[in-house]
């Protein structure tokens, strides 16, 4: 039985009648903030960076998985005081590639994202605090571990790639403390990048 070929092509540039994996680099920006108890915070933007890889699932309908590994940093803020949260993420996710054009792909995805905290920083000036300044670590109110989902459309030019989503968490991240915070984040980002 002949196995099926494998063909190192974008996303956009699919071919309905054979297996393929692509390679990506993906750098951009977020604006995320917190929600639940900290829900009076306002958004902070933040970087992302990240290597993707995806296969395509069917020999007959251009459907993909994608995952890969990301740096992104997300938080939130309020005046002058900060929170500072740096994630590498994991997400999965299935992609549908729509042919636009001869040139041009869509392709509009959903899945999960998995979180670890790496890095994590909080800033309240003292005449927010009672007169004294606040500026350590986020691990201490912060849980480590994240999930949750993401929904967005990507679009591809021959290698060149552009993606808008939002995600959304659904663990809290708050420790457990006296006041039983309860905290998710969110972020709205835009990446730009290329596929081989």
């Amino acid at each position: 039985m002949a196995a099926p070929s494998v063909a190192q092509t974008g996303s956009g540039g699919f071919r309905i009648n054979e297996s393929s994996v692509y390679y990506g680099i993906r750098l951009g920006l977020n604006i995320a903030g917190i929600g639940g108890d900290y829900i009076d915070l306002d958004s902070k933007t933040g970087m992302n960076l990240a290597g993707v890889v995806g296969l395509h699932l069917s020999d007959t309908t251009p459907l993909f998985i994608e995952s890969g590994l990301y740096y992104t940093e997300r938080g939130a803020k309020k005046d002058k005081a900060k929170v500072g949260l740096t994630y590498l993420e994991l997400p999965l996710l299935i992609k549908y590639g729509i042919q636009a054009t001869d040139d041009i792909s869509v392709l509009p995805y959903v899945g999960p994202y998995f979180s670890y905290c790496i890095a994590g920083k909080q800033k309240i000036p003292a005449d927010l605090n009672g007169g004294e300044a606040y500026n350590r670590s986020s691990y201490k109110h912060f849980n480590h571990w994240d999930m949750g989902f993401k929904i967005g459309c990507g679009a591809e030019y021959d290698k060149l790639y552009a993606e808008l989503g939002y995600q959304f968490g659904v663990a809290n991240i708050a420790k457990e403390n006296p006041a039983d915070l309860d905290a998710s984040g969110h972020a709205l980002y835009l990446n730009i990048g290329v596929n081989f």
